[in-house]
């Protein structure tokens, strides 16, 4: 049953919703079932004032006969001198052919219907009641009984009301019920409001640890909560505690494998060199490609395993200012200035050794193809799930790169020019680095003249 499945993915708001829909539905029946209360009580308070002035004129035609005074002011009650008020007696003789009849005032020269003449059943004793149009076109409750008072006659006796006061009572009620009812049902809902907010609290208070361990202020989760929740804090804390293991264990296995690796490589690369011959160049040649293809994996080993732990963020600031001041030094020579800054506050989530890596790379690069400028440009900005990005962007005024030539320099090991120091993996280890924590590098022309590279990392 589709229809049952409620909307949205809010704890909150499902409890709040469904207790307010709880409410609303127990306050509806409640409502109904008062007014349909208050209706019957109206009613049967309503016949029985009639059944009352019903008995009284009953009892005075029995004891005084055609000359008992049955007039209104035995039923006490004015409403029968009024013309047309609503309330009327009416006592009609059946036993004769002139059928005398003998009203109350405020019937005037109008009659009241008869029920029998109606269909409507006689119950125990008689007596019948019933709704019929009245002379105003009014409906009027009726009630009445045939009385034999023996030689003196047969009389139908009828005591009648209209039914606007009664429902008039019961309208006021029903609206009464409605605003009281109203004024409980937002009662309730800012109660429900306040309930899922103090019972949720807990939760919130272990979103706001979680916030603090991946921004690396913290390194587990601390504070007492409800039974329901501390298991689940607790096993929070295991698996942090079980991530960091495994990164450092990561990091000790694959510093091993780089000293155990390169010590090999390095004879043979030496004994290749100790003999020239063309198999010993080929043979050099290949472990050099060999020596930089270990250590770029070995470095995306190490980049995979620091991209995986939690809690590590790196102020941007501190590390931009110190690549600048380096890199500055080394291409002085050149003429080349570096500019730019990060914004304070801007923060990296992640090892600061991955953020050295991505923008010493990319200021390298910009650094070995610039004429004389190379600025670089940090911002802060919104991305997708409420999560903050940090752009990285560094433009240089050299030749730039033709757009079909764009991609194939950020692949692994490609190199477009090989009258450039380095080994080409700059670019690409960018990219890989980038991707590792869910980022992206996008290459594109510069406002300089040059090349643009933008880099996009997961931010705090």
């Amino acid at each position: 049953m589709r229809w049952l499945r409620f909307p949205g993915r809010s704890i909150a708001a499902r409890l709040f919703l469904t207790a307010a829909a709880l409410s609303s539905a127990v306050l509806m029946l409640a409502g109904l079932a008062l007014t349909e209360y208050y209706r019957a009580t109206a009613e049967d308070v309503f016949e029985q004032r009639l059944e009352v002035y019903l008995r009284a004129i009953v009892a005075d035609v029995s004891e005084s006969g055609e000359d008992g005074r049955t007039g209104p002011g035995q039923l006490g009650d004015p409403q029968f001198e009024l013309a047309r008020s609503g309330w009327y007696w009416q006592i009609t003789r059946l036993d004769d052919e002139k059928h005398e009849i003998k009203a109350s005032r405020s019937l005037f020269a109008a009659r009241l219907p008869k029920l029998a003449d109606l269909h409507v059943p006689a119950e125990t004793g008689g007596m019948r009641r019933g709704v019929a149009e009245g002379p105003d076109g009014r409906p009027l409750r009726i009630v009445e009984r045939v009385i034999d008072v023996g030689d003196i006659g047969v009389y139908l006796v009828q005591v009648a009301a209209t039914t606007e006061e009664t429902e008039s009572q019961i309208a006021r009620f029903r609206w009464s019920l409605i605003v009281a009812f109203s004024l409980l049902a937002i009662a309730l809902a800012l109660g429900a409001a306040f309930q899922v907010r103090f019972g949720l609290r807990p939760l919130r208070l272990l979103q706001g640890e979680l916030s603090t361990i991946r921004r690396g202020e913290r390194a587990r989760i601390e504070g007492s909560y409800p039974t329901e929740i501390a298991p689940l804090a607790e096993e929070l804390n295991l698996m942090i505690a079980a991530n960091r293991d495994i990164v450092e264990r990561s990091r000790t296995q694959v510093g091993n494998l780089a000293h155990a690796l390169k010590t090999p490589l390095s004879v043979i690369i030496n004994e290749a060199d100790a003999a020239p011959s063309p198999l010993a160049g080929k043979v050099s040649e290949q472990a050099k490609v060999m020596r930089d293809q270990i250590a770029f994996y070995l470095e995306r080993a190490r980049a995979a395993a620091r991209a995986g732990a939690i809690g590590a963020t790196t102020e941007a600031a501190p590390v931009v200012e110190a690549l600048l001041r380096t890199f500055g030094k080394i291409y002085d020579e050149r003429g080349v200035a570096f500019s730019g800054a990060a914004p304070p506050g801007a923060r990296f989530l992640g090892e600061r050794q991955d953020l050295e890596e991505i923008v010493g790379n990319l200021l390298d690069n910009a650094g070995k193809w610039a004429a004389r400028e190379v600025r670089l440009e940090v911002a802060l900005e919104s991305g997708a799930a409420g999560r903050s990005v940090l752009v990285v962007t560094i433009d240089d005024d050299g030749p730039g790169l033709a757009p079909h030539l764009r991609e194939r320099a950020a692949a692994r090991g490609q190199r477009l020019d090989e009258t450039k120091p380095g080994s080409g993996l700059g670019l690409s280890i960018v990219t890989e680095l980038a991707a590792d924590y869910g980022g992206s590098l996008r290459l594109s022309e510069s406002p300089l003249g040059g090349l643009r590279a933008r880099a996009r990392l997961p931010g705090l």
